[in-house]
């Protein structure tokens, strides 16, 4: 069986890596990789493969920096290219970016199958770019691997079900449980430590999603971190840096904005922080299940599960409010539970539905 993965996003490289450790121990599976190259860092991207221990792509194309139309497009020009040469059985994609839609595009066109890793998300807000693409990709697939129980009801209640779905468990988990004591035990990057000179607790922040990267919401949401008495470190995203230069916005100085970290280093950050402030998916599931108190600056989340623990807090930029801060913080120290690793093996669900689809 021959298969290609088309990864772009952090997330897809972190999904990407448990599979594709799984599946090197399958002979039968020859497995290949596009990497579209959606994320802006070529160095982040080139630190996760190596961190990770994830194959060298065989096939980078480097699109990135463009309108959502021109990057889909051009991803499904030389995706497209690629996938006449190989011919593949199988195309896997992962989440919901432009690649993830381009990718199950080229390749439904072509009528060559198609597996979705983390299908059936929903936030039933379609002016997220992000849903459109899971909706689309998810109605288009011939293998459909779902994270939770409330992924699979979403999936029959748009008429998708039978054999072709599987319950697997979250791939982004299963990694973090296999890294989980490095994390623990890593501590804040040195780099950053000498830097900023952190010997008080801090508050750490992510933003890059398109309606929050705005003048007025960045104005507001740093009105608000300014009050608070913690520092706070800011992995800045390249579309967020470009907002605040242009709009020339100014980062209170209780924010520091530091480049983008690798996979052990960013965890490492959060696992040792009292609070994390996020739009990523990947991100606040990773936060919430390290145990810290996580707000979600969005009107919506397709992660349903995080607002079901005492760490998980929605609240959008808009309606942000320092009172919310604290209240959140409260909430998380009310009950305490030590972190347990999942028992499941999502990669090897995902192999094994694979092999039995073929």
């Amino acid at each position: 069986m021959k298969i290609i993965n088309i990864v772009g996003t952090r997330p897809q490289f972190i999904k990407l890596a448990v599979l594709s450790e799984t599946i090197k121990t399958y002979e039968k599976i020859q497995s290949k990789i596009i990497h579209t190259g959606q994320h802006f860092s070529h160095f982040m991207s080139d630190s996760f493969f190596k961190q990770l221990n994830i194959p060298e792509p065989d096939y980078h194309l480097d699109i990135n920096s463009k309108t959502h139309g021109e990057m889909t497009g051009q991803m499904l020009i030389e995706i497209e290219r690629i996938l006449i040469k190989e011919i593949p059985d199988y195309v896997i994609v992962y989440g919901d970016c432009n690649t993830t839609l381009a990718g199950a595009l080229a390749a439904s066109k072509l009528h060559i199958r198609v597996a979705h890793v983390e299908s059936g998300l929903r936030s039933f807000n379609k002016q997220m770019p992000e849903e459109v693409n899971r909706i689309l990709v998810d109605h288009i697939s011939d293998l459909l691997w779902v994270p939770t129980e409330i992924g699979i009801n979403n999936l029959k209640r748009e008429g998708i079900c039978g054999e072709k779905v599987q319950l697997t468990g979250d791939l982004m988990l299963e990694l973090l449980d296999k890294f989980i004591d490095k994390i623990k035990n890593k501590g804040i990057p040195k780099e950053i430590n000498t830097t900023i000179n952190l010997t008080e607790k801090y508050y750490v922040l992510t933003l890059h999603r398109q309606e929050n990267t705005i003048k007025d919401r960045l104005e507001k949401l740093f009105s608000i971190l300014s009050q608070l008495n913690h520092k706070i470190i800011f992995p800045i995203h390249p579309r967020t840096e470009k907002v605040i230069q242009n709009n020339k916005i100014t980062i209170p100085s209780n924010i520091y904005t530091i480049e983008s970290l690798c996979y052990l280093d960013m965890l490492g950050l959060v696992y040792n922080s009292d609070l994390v402030f996020t739009d990523s998916g990947g991100l606040q599931k990773e936060s919430i299940y390290l145990e810290r108190p996580t707000i979600i600056l969005r009107k919506q989340t397709e992660w349903i599960e995080n607002l079901q623990t005492i760490y998980g807090n929605l609240i959008s930029i808009d309606d942000l409010e320092i009172e919310n801060i604290y209240q959140c913080i409260h909430k998380s120290f009310q009950k305490s539970s030590n972190l347990k690793e999942t028992k499941h093996s999502p990669s090897q669900k995902i192999v094994g539905h694979l092999l039995k689809s073929n």
